[in-house]
């Protein structure tokens, strides 16, 4: 069993050509259970900030615009992934077993990306010697 896991969320987008990446949070999670929390809160603070729930009150005029139904519903997809308890066991199932996991969605503009990694993973790997192929 992994004690502890990185865990990063981050939305890219695309600026003169590059792609660029801003980081909306890391943490340092002591156990599993905790980084599944956080993986779930951000992912809904993240569907809350797109499209803010009815019940959270006064949202200014022409803050919120309607868009095609072509564009995918990032909101939702991260509200699904969620509440989705297969995939929360999938998710714990992979970490547990010492593998990266990412959580990936995107619209029109941005892709948003959750990924979590076990601490003592990560340390393993660095101990492995590095395979050398030699081409050509």
């Amino acid at each position: 069993m992994h004690d502890e896991f990185l865990c990063h969320v981050t939305a890219y987008g695309t600026c003169e050509g590059k792609r660029i990446g801003v980081p909306l949070g890391s943490y340092r999670a002591p156990t599993l259970a905790l980084a599944l929390w956080w993986l779930r809160d951000r992912a809904s603070w993240i569907a809350e900030r797109l499209d803010p729930q009815p019940d959270v009150g006064l949202i200014p005029p022409s803050a919120l615009v309607p868009v095609a139904d072509t564009v995918p519903d990032v909101p939702a997809v991260l509200r699904a992934w969620c509440g989705d308890d297969a995939q929360q066991e999938l998710v714990a199932e992979e970490l547990a077993a010492g593998r990266l996991i990412r959580i990936a969605t995107c619209d029109e503009t941005t892709e948003y990306e959750l990924l979590a990694e076990s601490v003592d993973a990560l340390r393993m790997q660095r101990t492995i010697p590095a395979l050398v192929v030699s081409v050509g």
